[in-house]
């Protein structure tokens, strides 16, 4: 195959007209409105002849005559184009109001969907803030474009194309003297468009980043006054608002020039329209209200092509956002979500068999690993930070895939199982656990949808969360504000248990489940966790001796290998890395 010849500039603008295409492909899904859309479109447009028409016949025919009594059905006449055209142009804002909302809710719908489906290494390589940028600025640009694009370019086109064809009609020697500027017209909308994409561009990228930035200060608001940092990130922000500052200027200082010079040659046309009509007339060849009549129409076709203009400033900004927000939706989604073997009567034997993965393809995070849970142990994992602890458990979950070895479930590779059937059997507690902004009865329902009140209450009577719970203000139904900041680090912790419990998945996952809490709420934690993990095959992060002292097996990480392995007992007797964790309280009690 010979190489491609096309140049950067040539892909580029082949790339930025599919993105305009993959947006204007929404439209399709809606035919019935796009057809009602373009005939009001119609309508309106030959309304806005009857103006120039009713002039020239009130100037050549009324005034000279002096049939004073055919002005008052003129202006009827008028007065009735005016009232229609309003009609439909109300009538198409209305329907493509509407179509317009249908579509961008499809275009957020599958935004979001992908999203969801995209895998954790995506996520791990992009801000929040630019996610966030995308659903929040990107899709409402592009969202401009289908408004702008769908209505005023519409009508803005059906108008040129209407009048003009009335301008020559009219008088083909003026219309062709109105279409002179046409050319120098074409010739600033390529040259400004040729360049816009990287402006735009620019635009986007110092709005994702002033976005991120201050999405991570918000989160970390607290740091930062415990720090007294403010000045510094103070001084942060405004970089980086002064580079998206710096960014739209320049995008304006362009506008700015490409705009008047495009109005300069609209003008201009006018005027040559009114130089020549004027010798026409003195020459005998035209009628006063027959030139008033084409400079009405010159204008009326004027006014759409500077409009064309204005749009290709919106369609310019919409494919920046567009290619944005494809990038996205073109994302390699993650594979098995919903492909492969279901899970069923799960008894929990999990074996690890020299498993090894890398989360850069280079250095490997783990290898070697060898790991045999029988059904209903508990199995505890240990070592320094950056042992490959968390990442054991996060291959078994399939947040990531191993790279060496196998893994399996029941003596089923875990790679054949579908994702979400092999996510539905296991419950996962973590260091620090997630709320959702809503109510408790909401993150409960997270583990059963479908869950009583009995049974909520039941499941936090277990958890050891019940009675804080009974002295929330409006106990279930109490919000727990983001990420759930209104309780406490033991409430929450508690609060995930009870949503595990009620899950009641035969393998549970629990990364570090009573870290940074007191003693009294780790004893009311470690209650609650030992009823979880009654008859089921669970994985321990633990960097406390009471989460792990009565594991049925130990495993020693470091360095992302095994290296020791045993009871508590026999692991503190052979005076390895284990006992000597425990001598530094690495591992004990707090």
């Amino acid at each position: 195959m010979l190489p491609s010849l096309a140049s950067p500039a040539s892909l580029a603008k082949a790339q930025g007209v599919r993105t305009i295409l993959r947006v204007f492909s929404y439209l399709k899904r809606y035919p019935g409105m796009a057809v009602a859309q373009i005939g009001c479109a119609v309508g309106g447009t030959l309304m806005v002849l009857v103006l120039p028409s009713v002039t020239r016949e009130i100037i050549d025919v009324t005034i000279p005559a002096q049939a004073w009594e055919r002005l008052a059905p003129s202006a009827m006449l008028v007065l009735g184009a005016f009232v229609l055209q309003n009609l439909f142009n109300s009538l198409r804002i209305r329907l493509n109001n509407s179509f317009e909302q249908k579509v961008i809710y499809d275009l957020r719908s599958d935004l979001y969907e992908r999203l969801q489906r995209l895998p954790l290494r995506w996520f791990d390589n992009r801000p929040t803030g630019d996610i966030m940028t995308t659903v929040s600025e990107d899709i409402p640009a592009v969202e401009r474009v289908l408004i702008d694009g769908i209505e005023q370019g519409l009508v803005a086109v059906l108008q040129i194309v209407i009048v003009a064809g009335f301008m020559f009609y009219a008088d083909a020697t003026l219309a062709w003297t109105a279409m002179l500027p046409m050319p120098f017209l074409a010739l600033g909308a390529v040259l400004y468009t040729k360049s816009a994409r990287d402006r735009h561009r620019k635009v986007r990228t110092a709005s994702s980043g002033m976005n991120s930035l201050l999405h991570d200060n918000v989160s970390g608001m607290r740091q930062i006054k415990a720090y007294a940092m403010e000045k510094e990130e103070h001084a942060r922000f405004n970089e980086s608002s002064g580079a998206l500052k710096n960014a739209t200027l320049h995008l304006m200082h362009v506008w700015s020039i490409y705009r008047p010079s495009m109005a300069l040659m609209k003008d201009m046309g006018t005027l040559i329209v009114l130089w020549f009509g004027a010798r026409a007339i003195m020459h005998g060849n035209m009628k006063p209200g027959d030139l008033t009549a084409f400079l009405l129409l010159a204008r009326l076709f004027y006014d759409p092509v500077e409009q064309l203009h204005s749009l290709n400033q919106m369609i310019q900004a919409g494919r920046a956002a567009g290619e944005r927000v494809f990038g996205i939706m073109d994302a390699e989604e993650e594979h098995g979500i919903d492909d492969g073997l279901t899970l069923s009567n799960v008894k929990g034997h999990i074996r690890y068999d020299n498993v090894g993965f890398s989360y850069t393809g280079k250095l490997p995070t783990v290898h070697g690993i060898t790991i045999d849970a029988q059904p209903g142990q508990t199995i505890a994992l240990v070592g320094p930070t950056g042992a490959g602890k968390s990442t054991l458990i996060n291959l078994l979950t399939r947040f990531y895939e191993h790279d060496e070895g196998s893994l399996t479930i029941d003596g089923t590779p875990v790679k054949s199982i579908s994702k979400a059937s092999l996510r539905r059997q296991i419950g996962y507690v973590t260091q620090e656990s997630f709320l959702f902004n809503g109510t408790v009865r909401d993150n409960l329902l997270i583990g059963k949808r479908d869950a009583t009140e009995a049974e909520l209450w039941s499941v936090l009577e277990s958890a050891n969360a019940s009675e804080f719970v009974k002295r929330l203000p409006n106990q279930l139904d109490t919000h727990v504000g983001e990420r759930g900041i209104k309780l406490s680090v033991g409430e929450k912790q508690r609060i995930s248990i009870a949503r595990a419990l009620l899950r009641n998945p035969p393998i549970l996952l629990l990364d570090e489940a009573t870290a940074s809490v007191d003693t009294e709420t780790e004893r009311q934690i470690q209650e609650a966790l030992e009823r979880l993990m009654k008859q089921r095959t669970s994985f321990v992060i633990a960097h406390r001796l009471s989460t792990v002292r009565n594991a049925d097996r130990i495993y020693v990480l470091e360095h992302g290998r095994i290296t020791e392995q045993g009871t508590h007992d026999e692991l503190v007797a052979a005076g390895g890395l284990y006992a000597d964790l425990c001598r530094k309280s690495l591992i004990g009690p707090s």
